[in-house]
């Protein structure tokens, strides 16, 4: 198992959080999704090798930033 966790721009509430959750969990390969719009993290549990640039496109597609942490 691998923990991916993406800080996201643009989640304002519940509808946009399951918005987030649906397109992630379609990724082959994702276990779990956690989206909260409080905090605007994005936690993804993997079961195999997925690569975190294919859940950033994903997030992106759907209108969403991604903010980079340093």
């Amino acid at each position: 198992m691998k923990e991916i966790v993406l800080k996201v721009n643009g989640m304002m509430c519940g509808g946009c959080e399951n918005r987030v959750k649906n397109a992630v969990q379609n990724i082959d390969g994702v276990e779990s999704v956690i989206a909260d719009h409080n905090t605007g993290k994005v936690v993804v549990t993997t079961n195999k090798e997925v690569s975190e640039n294919i859940i950033v496109e994903t997030l992106e597609d759907i209108g969403y930033e991604i903010v980079k942490e340093d």
